[in-house]
């Protein structure tokens, strides 16, 4: 989750298993996806970026392999023997490469969606996160609820109605420009709007989210809440 989880994303071999679970819930605490999300995210089929990176979404095994966000799914009871059997490799070089896919493909399984997965939506998520603004997304998942009231989608409203507005706003301005930047571009601009946020040049939100849901835990932050009743 979160800076871990991003930091994996720029490995040549990302494994899961039954047991994963991925998500960047930065926004929630008035942060934003970062350590490149804005590259690996915006490279994911249509707006599913946008979606993981605006409503801190939770992603299975199986969610992750399907997007790209994983290479290999292994079953969990097979992680061992497979570590052995790379252990067995030797020392790893560049000219390794081929030997080590070979071996962890050895172990990998193929993987089956789930029946409700957003994945398997992404019409809908298209549909919706393809706006331009996090206003103009919040009103698209408003109005598909009405005519589907999917779990996920009032998942996705309750999200980004709780998160900062600000950092929402940050991270959505970040994953489309960074469509067409390279990693080092899209690290240079994250760090550069992450030293104004630790800063307070653009708000509070960072340091009362982190007050509100990792230390005092109240969960009521007191800063962000223009989405709170209705549509701005």
């Amino acid at each position: 989750m979160g800076g871990g989880a991003g930091l994996s994303m720029h490995t040549p071999f990302r494994i899961v298993t039954e047991n994963t679970i991925f998500s960047m819930p930065e926004a929630s605490f008035g942060g934003f996806p970062d350590c490149g999300a804005s590259h690996f995210l915006s490279r994911l089929p249509g707006f599913f970026g946008e979606y993981i990176g605006l409503t801190g979404a939770y992603l299975d095994g199986t969610e992750m392999l399907a997007c790209g966000l994983a290479t290999h799914f292994v079953l969990s009871k097979d992680v061992g023997l497979m570590e052995e059997a790379l252990a067995e490799l030797g020392e790893w070089g560049l000219g390794e490469m081929a030997n080590i896919s070979k071996t962890i493909n050895e172990f990998a399984h193929k993987t089956h969606l789930k029946k409700d997965s957003p994945y398997g939506r992404l019409e809908v998520i298209e549909k919706c996160f393809s706006a331009e603004t996090v206003e103009e997304i919040l009103y698209a998942l408003e109005k598909s609820v009405r005519e589907n009231e999917d779990k996920w989608i009032i998942d996705a409203i309750k999200s980004m109605r709780s998160f900062s507005p600000t950092s929402l706003k940050i991270f959505l301005r970040l994953i489309r420009e960074g469509r067409s930047r390279s990693i080092e571009k899209c690290l240079v601009s994250e760090f550069r709007v992450f030293c104004h946020v630790v800063r307070r040049a653009i708000g509070n939100d960072l340091f009362e989210g982190v007050r509100a849901l990792l230390f005092e835990k109240d969960r009521k932050p007191q800063i962000y809440s223009v989405f709170a009743n209705g549509r701005n």
